[in-house]
Protein backbone atom coordinates (compact mmCIF):
# COMPACT_ATOMS: atom_id res chain seq x y z
CA UNK A 1 0.00 0.00 0.00
CA UNK A 2 1.40 3.45 -0.93
CA UNK A 3 1.09 6.09 1.86
CA UNK A 4 1.87 9.44 0.16
CA UNK A 5 2.88 11.76 2.89
CA UNK A 6 2.28 15.52 2.02
CA UNK A 7 4.93 17.71 3.33
CA UNK A 8 5.70 20.98 1.86
CA UNK A 9 9.07 21.14 2.72
CA UNK A 10 8.90 24.84 2.90
CA UNK A 11 6.63 25.27 5.40
CA UNK A 12 7.86 22.38 7.56
CA UNK A 13 11.14 24.15 7.24
CA UNK A 14 9.69 27.11 9.17
CA UNK A 15 7.43 25.33 11.03
CA UNK A 16 10.62 23.64 12.48
CA UNK A 17 12.48 26.53 13.84
CA UNK A 18 9.57 27.81 15.54
CA UNK A 19 9.33 24.66 17.50
CA UNK A 20 12.68 24.92 18.14
CA UNK A 21 12.50 28.32 19.44
CA UNK A 22 11.92 27.46 23.19
CA UNK A 23 15.34 26.21 23.91
CA UNK A 24 16.73 29.13 25.29
CA UNK A 25 20.06 30.05 26.38
CA UNK A 26 20.18 26.95 29.26
CA UNK A 27 19.97 25.08 26.21
CA UNK A 28 23.64 26.08 25.21
CA UNK A 29 24.91 24.27 28.00
CA UNK A 30 25.97 25.97 31.58
CA UNK A 31 30.19 24.62 31.67
CA UNK A 32 30.58 25.22 27.63
CA UNK A 33 31.06 21.54 27.36
CA UNK A 34 29.27 18.80 24.81
CA UNK A 35 28.57 21.50 21.73
CA UNK A 36 27.58 18.86 20.27
CA UNK A 37 26.24 14.95 21.38
CA UNK A 38 28.82 13.21 23.31
CA UNK A 39 30.02 10.46 21.18
CA UNK A 40 31.55 7.13 23.27
CA UNK A 41 31.37 3.69 25.04
CA UNK A 42 29.95 2.39 28.29
CA UNK A 43 30.17 -0.90 29.73
CA UNK A 44 26.81 -1.97 31.20
CA UNK A 45 24.74 -2.80 28.28
CA UNK A 46 26.61 -5.29 27.90
CA UNK A 47 28.67 -6.56 31.28
CA UNK A 48 26.43 -5.34 33.64
CA UNK A 49 28.38 -5.00 36.96
CA UNK A 50 30.78 -7.09 35.62
CA UNK A 51 33.76 -4.61 34.46
CA UNK A 52 36.89 -4.62 34.78
CA UNK A 53 40.25 -2.50 34.36
CA UNK A 54 41.06 -4.88 31.96
CA UNK A 55 38.18 -4.85 30.11
CA UNK A 56 38.26 -0.82 30.15
CA UNK A 57 41.70 -1.25 28.64
CA UNK A 58 41.04 -3.99 26.28
CA UNK A 59 37.60 -1.44 25.14
CA UNK A 60 39.85 1.64 24.84
CA UNK A 61 42.33 0.12 22.39
CA UNK A 62 39.62 -1.48 20.15
CA UNK A 63 38.21 2.22 19.80
CA UNK A 64 41.70 3.36 18.67
CA UNK A 65 42.09 0.37 16.24
CA UNK A 66 38.82 -0.38 14.66
CA UNK A 67 38.75 3.48 13.83
CA UNK A 68 35.93 4.41 16.67
CA UNK A 69 37.67 6.92 18.07
CA UNK A 70 38.36 9.08 14.85
CA UNK A 71 35.27 8.73 13.84
CA UNK A 72 34.18 11.00 17.01
CA UNK A 73 33.37 8.11 19.82
CA UNK A 74 35.95 9.35 22.58
CA UNK A 75 34.52 8.39 25.69
CA UNK A 76 35.00 5.26 27.41
CA UNK A 77 32.61 5.34 30.53
CA UNK A 78 32.79 3.06 33.58
CA UNK A 79 29.23 2.33 34.58
CA UNK A 80 28.35 1.00 38.03
CA UNK A 81 30.39 -2.05 40.01
CA UNK A 82 33.57 0.00 39.96
CA UNK A 83 33.55 0.77 43.20
CA UNK A 84 34.68 -1.10 46.77
CA UNK A 85 31.60 -1.42 48.80
CA UNK A 86 32.54 0.99 51.45
CA UNK A 87 34.24 4.38 51.38
CA UNK A 88 37.62 4.55 52.95
CA UNK A 89 38.40 5.69 56.62
CA UNK A 90 38.48 9.55 55.31
CA UNK A 91 34.93 9.28 53.66
CA UNK A 92 36.42 8.43 49.91
CA UNK A 93 35.19 6.48 47.52
CA UNK A 94 37.44 3.61 46.54
CA UNK A 95 37.87 1.59 43.21
CA UNK A 96 37.45 -1.99 43.93
CA UNK A 97 41.31 -3.32 44.48
CA UNK A 98 40.17 -6.23 42.20
CA UNK A 99 38.54 -5.11 39.63
CA UNK A 100 40.54 -1.71 39.72
CA UNK A 101 44.18 -2.93 41.24
CA UNK A 102 45.76 0.14 39.29
CA UNK A 103 43.38 2.54 40.48
CA UNK A 104 41.22 5.32 38.33
CA UNK A 105 43.68 7.93 37.97
CA UNK A 106 46.44 5.59 36.17
CA UNK A 107 43.38 4.23 33.61
CA UNK A 108 42.54 7.83 33.02
CA UNK A 109 46.10 8.22 32.06
CA UNK A 110 46.04 5.24 29.87
CA UNK A 111 42.90 6.46 28.05
CA UNK A 112 44.53 10.16 27.88
CA UNK A 113 47.60 8.88 25.98
CA UNK A 114 45.20 7.43 23.18
CA UNK A 115 43.20 10.23 22.47
CA UNK A 116 40.26 8.88 24.53
CA UNK A 117 38.51 10.77 27.59
CA UNK A 118 37.23 8.81 30.97
CA UNK A 119 33.76 8.81 32.23
CA UNK A 120 32.67 7.26 35.65
CA UNK A 121 29.26 6.72 37.39
CA UNK A 122 27.92 7.34 40.91
CA UNK A 123 24.50 8.31 42.31
CA UNK A 124 22.58 11.08 43.38
CA UNK A 125 20.99 8.64 46.28
CA UNK A 126 22.78 7.31 49.22
CA UNK A 127 23.34 3.83 47.21
CA UNK A 128 24.27 3.34 43.61
CA UNK A 129 21.40 0.68 41.52
CA UNK A 130 24.12 -1.85 42.28
CA UNK A 131 24.38 -1.04 45.96
CA UNK A 132 27.74 0.50 46.24
CA UNK A 133 28.18 3.89 47.85
CA UNK A 134 26.01 6.81 47.00
CA UNK A 135 27.13 10.71 46.63
CA UNK A 136 24.27 11.85 48.30
CA UNK A 137 26.19 14.42 50.92
CA UNK A 138 29.27 13.51 49.73
CA UNK A 139 28.98 15.70 46.37
CA UNK A 140 31.94 17.77 47.22
CA UNK A 141 34.02 15.27 48.06
CA UNK A 142 33.24 13.03 45.33
CA UNK A 143 33.71 15.98 42.41
CA UNK A 144 37.10 16.50 44.10
CA UNK A 145 37.73 13.36 43.40
CA UNK A 146 37.13 12.73 40.06
CA UNK A 147 38.86 15.62 39.25
CA UNK A 148 41.68 14.55 41.20
CA UNK A 149 41.65 11.00 38.84
CA UNK A 150 41.08 12.81 35.54
CA UNK A 151 37.75 12.01 35.20
CA UNK A 152 36.18 13.99 32.07
CA UNK A 153 32.54 12.60 32.20
CA UNK A 154 30.05 11.93 35.11
CA UNK A 155 27.36 9.37 34.65
CA UNK A 156 25.18 10.29 37.88
CA UNK A 157 22.05 8.00 38.35
CA UNK A 158 19.10 8.31 40.38
CA UNK A 159 18.87 5.22 43.02
CA UNK A 160 17.98 5.37 46.57
CA UNK A 161 17.47 8.74 46.50
CA UNK A 162 16.29 11.18 48.97
CA UNK A 163 17.17 11.49 53.13
CA UNK A 164 16.47 8.02 54.27
CA UNK A 165 16.35 5.85 51.59
CA UNK A 166 18.26 3.13 52.58
CA UNK A 167 16.49 0.20 49.94
CA UNK A 168 14.92 0.79 46.74
CA UNK A 169 11.63 2.47 48.57
CA UNK A 170 12.33 5.79 46.74
CA UNK A 171 14.53 4.89 43.67
CA UNK A 172 13.02 8.06 41.81
CA UNK A 173 13.93 10.54 44.39
CA UNK A 174 10.20 11.25 45.58
CA UNK A 175 11.71 12.71 49.45
CA UNK A 176 13.60 15.33 47.21
CA UNK A 177 13.10 17.13 44.16
CA UNK A 178 15.55 15.22 41.89
CA UNK A 179 16.54 18.93 40.64
CA UNK A 180 17.97 19.70 43.67
CA UNK A 181 20.24 17.00 44.38
CA UNK A 182 21.66 17.32 40.66
CA UNK A 183 22.01 21.10 41.22
CA UNK A 184 24.56 20.01 44.20
CA UNK A 185 26.26 17.66 42.25
CA UNK A 186 26.34 20.69 39.20
CA UNK A 187 28.30 22.79 41.57
CA UNK A 188 30.62 20.71 42.89
CA UNK A 189 31.66 20.01 39.49
CA UNK A 190 31.95 23.08 38.77
CA UNK A 191 34.34 24.04 41.49
CA UNK A 192 36.39 21.23 40.92
CA UNK A 193 38.26 22.63 38.65
CA UNK A 194 38.17 20.47 36.23
CA UNK A 195 36.26 20.63 32.99
CA UNK A 196 33.63 16.56 33.51
CA UNK A 197 30.76 16.89 31.42
CA UNK A 198 27.91 15.90 33.47
CA UNK A 199 25.14 12.81 32.42
CA UNK A 200 21.92 13.14 34.16
CA UNK A 201 20.35 9.60 34.65
CA UNK A 202 16.84 10.31 36.09
CA UNK A 203 15.10 7.79 33.34
CA UNK A 204 13.00 10.54 32.20
CA UNK A 205 11.01 11.17 35.69
CA UNK A 206 9.63 14.57 36.75
CA UNK A 207 9.78 16.12 33.48
CA UNK A 208 13.54 16.42 33.49
CA UNK A 209 13.76 17.57 29.95
CA UNK A 210 11.98 21.30 30.87
CA UNK A 211 14.79 22.17 33.43
CA UNK A 212 17.82 19.55 32.53
CA UNK A 213 19.54 21.92 30.17
CA UNK A 214 20.54 24.26 33.58
CA UNK A 215 21.95 21.32 35.02
CA UNK A 216 23.89 19.21 32.89
CA UNK A 217 24.94 18.44 29.34
CA UNK A 218 22.96 15.09 28.99
CA UNK A 219 19.83 13.83 30.37
CA UNK A 220 17.66 10.78 29.75
CA UNK A 221 14.73 10.43 28.54
CA UNK A 222 13.01 6.96 29.60
CA UNK A 223 14.10 4.28 31.40
CA UNK A 224 16.28 1.83 30.27
CA UNK A 225 16.79 0.46 26.78
CA UNK A 226 17.20 -3.31 25.62
CA UNK A 227 17.80 -4.44 22.88
CA UNK A 228 14.53 -5.21 21.35
CA UNK A 229 12.78 -3.30 18.55
CA UNK A 230 9.90 -2.54 21.04
CA UNK A 231 12.17 -1.00 23.26
CA UNK A 232 13.64 1.00 20.56
CA UNK A 233 10.44 2.34 19.33
CA UNK A 234 8.84 3.00 22.68
CA UNK A 235 12.26 5.24 23.35
CA UNK A 236 11.64 7.02 20.13
CA UNK A 237 7.99 7.96 20.52
CA UNK A 238 9.03 9.51 24.34
CA UNK A 239 11.96 10.81 23.08
CA UNK A 240 10.95 12.87 19.27
CA UNK A 241 8.01 15.48 20.97
CA UNK A 242 11.39 16.33 22.87
CA UNK A 243 13.28 18.37 20.52
CA UNK A 244 12.75 21.85 21.65
CA UNK A 245 14.12 21.42 24.87
CA UNK A 246 17.88 20.03 23.52
CA UNK A 247 20.59 22.09 21.72
CA UNK A 248 24.10 22.87 22.24
CA UNK A 249 25.72 22.04 25.52
CA UNK A 250 22.39 19.96 26.49
CA UNK A 251 20.82 16.88 24.75
CA UNK A 252 18.10 15.01 25.16
CA UNK A 253 19.59 11.43 25.70
CA UNK A 254 17.69 8.36 24.65
CA UNK A 255 20.06 5.93 26.37
CA UNK A 256 22.68 3.75 24.71
CA UNK A 257 23.08 2.15 21.47
CA UNK A 258 21.80 -1.65 21.28
CA UNK A 259 23.74 -2.39 18.08
CA UNK A 260 25.63 -5.35 18.12
CA UNK A 261 23.37 -6.79 20.96
CA UNK A 262 20.88 -9.06 19.26
CA UNK A 263 18.53 -6.80 17.19
CA UNK A 264 18.28 -7.38 13.39
CA UNK A 265 20.77 -5.69 10.98
CA UNK A 266 17.69 -3.46 9.72
CA UNK A 267 16.84 -2.83 13.07
CA UNK A 268 20.37 -1.80 13.97
CA UNK A 269 20.30 0.54 11.33
CA UNK A 270 17.43 2.27 12.64
CA UNK A 271 18.52 2.79 15.83
CA UNK A 272 21.27 4.72 14.88
CA UNK A 273 19.52 7.10 11.86
CA UNK A 274 16.88 7.92 14.60
CA UNK A 275 19.06 8.83 17.39
CA UNK A 276 21.71 10.52 14.45
CA UNK A 277 18.08 12.59 13.54
CA UNK A 278 17.31 13.54 16.88
CA UNK A 279 20.81 14.93 17.75
CA UNK A 280 21.37 12.47 20.72
CA UNK A 281 24.52 11.17 22.40
CA UNK A 282 26.15 7.89 20.77
CA UNK A 283 26.80 6.16 23.23
CA UNK A 284 28.16 2.13 22.45
CA UNK A 285 26.20 -0.11 24.52
CA UNK A 286 27.96 -3.53 23.05
CA UNK A 287 31.43 -5.43 23.95
CA UNK A 288 33.51 -3.89 21.40
CA UNK A 289 36.48 -6.56 21.79
CA UNK A 290 34.59 -8.83 20.03
CA UNK A 291 32.39 -6.67 18.14
CA UNK A 292 31.61 -7.77 13.91
CA UNK A 293 33.00 -6.14 11.08
CA UNK A 294 29.37 -5.17 10.23
CA UNK A 295 28.81 -3.36 13.79
CA UNK A 296 32.34 -1.51 13.68
CA UNK A 297 31.15 -0.15 10.16
CA UNK A 298 27.85 0.80 10.70
CA UNK A 299 28.97 2.50 13.79
CA UNK A 300 31.38 4.51 12.18
CA UNK A 301 29.66 5.68 8.77
CA UNK A 302 30.59 9.35 8.37
CA UNK A 303 27.18 10.34 6.85
CA UNK A 304 25.67 9.08 9.86
CA UNK A 305 27.67 11.17 12.48
CA UNK A 306 27.94 14.02 10.50
CA UNK A 307 24.12 14.48 11.15
CA UNK A 308 24.46 13.34 14.62
CA UNK A 309 27.64 16.07 15.06
CA UNK A 310 25.52 18.44 13.14
CA UNK A 311 26.81 22.03 15.28
CA UNK A 312 23.77 23.56 14.05
CA UNK A 313 21.97 21.15 17.06
CA UNK A 314 18.45 21.00 16.49
CA UNK A 315 17.09 17.57 16.92
CA UNK A 316 14.54 16.60 14.04
CA UNK A 317 10.38 17.45 14.58
CA UNK A 318 8.33 14.45 13.04
CA UNK A 319 6.17 16.72 10.47
CA UNK A 320 3.86 13.22 9.25
CA UNK A 321 2.96 10.41 11.00
CA UNK A 322 0.44 7.89 9.53
CA UNK A 323 -0.60 4.26 9.95
CA UNK A 324 3.23 3.88 11.76
CA UNK A 325 4.85 5.40 8.27
CA UNK A 326 6.79 8.70 9.37
CA UNK A 327 8.24 11.61 8.11
CA UNK A 328 11.04 13.60 10.37
CA UNK A 329 13.22 16.31 9.40
CA UNK A 330 16.17 17.83 10.85
CA UNK A 331 17.93 21.98 9.32
CA UNK A 332 21.58 21.59 8.96
CA UNK A 333 24.31 24.16 9.71
CA UNK A 334 25.26 24.69 6.23
CA UNK A 335 21.39 25.07 4.87
CA UNK A 336 20.82 21.51 3.95
CA UNK A 337 18.06 19.37 5.32
CA UNK A 338 17.86 15.94 6.52
CA UNK A 339 14.64 13.59 6.31
CA UNK A 340 14.18 10.28 7.67
CA UNK A 341 11.56 8.20 6.18
CA UNK A 342 10.59 5.46 9.19
CA UNK A 343 8.20 2.42 8.39
CA UNK A 344 7.42 1.84 12.30
CA UNK A 345 4.96 -1.33 11.10
CA UNK A 346 5.91 -5.01 10.27
CA UNK A 347 5.55 -5.04 6.56
CA UNK A 348 7.64 -3.45 3.79
CA UNK A 349 5.57 0.09 2.71
CA UNK A 350 6.29 2.60 0.51
CA UNK A 351 6.95 5.91 1.74
CA UNK A 352 6.83 9.61 0.12
CA UNK A 353 7.62 13.00 1.09
CA UNK A 354 7.19 16.10 -1.62
CA UNK A 355 10.10 18.59 -2.17
CA UNK A 356 11.37 21.23 -4.98
CA UNK A 357 14.18 20.31 -7.21
CA UNK A 358 16.22 19.02 -5.65
CA UNK A 359 19.93 17.39 -5.27
CA UNK A 360 19.52 14.40 -2.66
CA UNK A 361 21.68 11.88 -1.26
CA UNK A 362 21.24 8.62 0.38
CA UNK A 363 23.45 8.63 3.67
CA UNK A 364 23.41 5.09 3.77
CA UNK A 365 24.32 3.85 0.39
CA UNK A 366 26.20 7.34 -0.14
CA UNK A 367 24.20 7.50 -3.61
CA UNK A 368 23.54 11.16 -4.95
CA UNK A 369 20.54 11.94 -7.19
CA UNK A 370 18.01 14.89 -8.80
CA UNK A 371 14.97 14.47 -7.57
CA UNK A 372 12.02 16.87 -8.88
CA UNK A 373 8.77 16.78 -6.55
CA UNK A 374 9.03 14.24 -3.97
CA UNK A 375 11.36 11.64 -2.26
CA UNK A 376 9.50 7.87 -2.35
CA UNK A 377 11.03 5.00 -0.90
CA UNK A 378 10.09 1.17 -0.06
CA UNK A 379 10.96 1.21 3.53
CA UNK A 380 11.58 -2.37 5.02
CA UNK A 381 9.60 -3.09 7.89
CA UNK A 382 10.77 -1.87 11.40
CA UNK A 383 13.60 0.18 8.90
CA UNK A 384 14.83 4.14 8.46
CA UNK A 385 15.96 5.52 5.09
CA UNK A 386 18.18 8.74 5.91
CA UNK A 387 18.64 11.55 3.49
CA UNK A 388 20.36 15.01 3.22
CA UNK A 389 18.91 17.47 0.88
CA UNK A 390 21.42 19.97 -0.44
CA UNK A 391 20.30 23.22 0.13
Amino acid sequence: MVIRLVVVLAVLLGALVGEHSTAGPLARGYNGLAATPPMGWNDYNAYGLDVTEDLVRATADTMVSSGLRDAGYRYVTIDDGWMAPARDAYGELQPDPTRFPHGIAALAAYLHARGLELGIYEDAGVHTCGGLPGSLGHERDDAAQFAAWGVDYLKYDNCYAGPGCADHSCPDGTEEPARDRYARMRDALLSSGRPIVFSICSWGTGDVSRWAAGYGNLWRTTGDITATYASLLSIFHQTVGLGGYAGPGGWNDPDMLEIGNGMTAVEDRTELTLWAALAAPLVIGTDLVHARSETLTLLTDPGVIAIDQDPLGRPARLVSAADGLDVLTRPLADGDTAIVLFNETDAPATIATPVSAHTVTDVWSGTTTTVNGEIRAIVPAHGAMLYRVAA
